[in-house]
């Protein structure tokens, strides 16, 4: 074996940038921090400015390019886009993590909340998959046989295989993210793009602290958990990396569960 191949890590991700939505906080943040670990540079994309994510990643020797947007609307893309490649030349790796999350009775659930939750979870995360595999694709055209591709990674959710209750907006978008993952991947495999997906469970997060506060549908959550303890955001990072890097290359519309246990309960 050559000293080269003996030393190749499928996992490095020095040289690629991955574009990071809703970063400052939560899941988002503990995957640009592994990203950046694993040698990545951030494009971090939030409504505010992520200023402990940045510090993390620069902490780490990589670049972090912030860039204030709603993500609410797709009219915020463009500029995203631009700021993006105008600081970093290329993005190789987009990471959909941005959402938010409406709780109401279904029979109470409004329309203002449904289109909330929908716009910012799906609608929004396929326009800006969109916009950046036209970027991948043009990229590769240009490069030619030096291109390594792109890898898109769609946070979806326990509800894109459960129903859920009084969250019916947040169950249906995370439903369709789990779709649209395999449908983006049956037409871009091909093209070299892998577009795959991440499944938290019930983790530690601002979007699950109204949950952690009522005290008997915590203790009922943390009951099922075979791992017996609430996820950290810090444990989406691995699977991150791997769907992120070289590793993954032949991973195509899959939606992988990073829930302690619970879909095998």
């Amino acid at each position: 074996m050559s000293q080269a191949a003996a030393s190749f890590n499928p996992f490095d991700l020095r040289g690629r940038v991955a574009m990071v939505t809703g970063c400052n906080t939560g899941i988002g943040a503990g995957i640009a921090v592994a990203l950046a670990r694993a040698g990545a540079d951030i494009v971090g994309v939030n409504r505010s400015e992520p200023v402990e994510t940045a510090q993390q990643v620069c902490a780490l020797g990589r670049r972090f390019v912030a860039v204030r947007a709603d993500l609410a609307s797709i009219s915020a893309i463009p500029g995203v886009m631009e700021q993006a490649l105008a600081e970093m030349g290329h993005v190789d790796v987009l990471v959909n993590n941005a959402g938010i999350i409406r709780r109401a009775d279904a029979l109470d659930f409004s329309e203002e909340d449904w289109d909330a939750v929908m716009d910012t979870n799906l609608k929004t995360l396929f326009f800006l998959s969109q916009s950046v595999a036209r970027h991948m694709l043009a990229r590769g055209a240009e490069q030619g046989g030096a291109w390594r591709g792109g890898k898109i990674i769609n946070i979806a959710s326990l509800l894109s295989f459960q129903g859920g209750i009084r969250v019916p907006s947040y169950t249906a978008a995370k439903s369709g993210v789990l779709g649209l993952t395999r449908l983006m991947a049956n037409e871009w495999a091909a093209k070299g793009i892998n577009v795959n997906a991440i499944a938290p469970g019930y983790i530690e997060t601002n979007n699950t602290e109204a949950l952690r506060q009522d005290v008997g549908r915590a203790r009922e959550i943390l009951q099922r958990i075979p791992a017996g303890r609430w996820g950290a955001p810090q444990d989406l990072g691995g699977a991150a990396v791997f769907l992120a890097s070289s590793a993954a290359d032949y991973v195509h519309g899959h939606t992988l569960a990073v829930d302690g246990g619970w879909l095998a309960r």
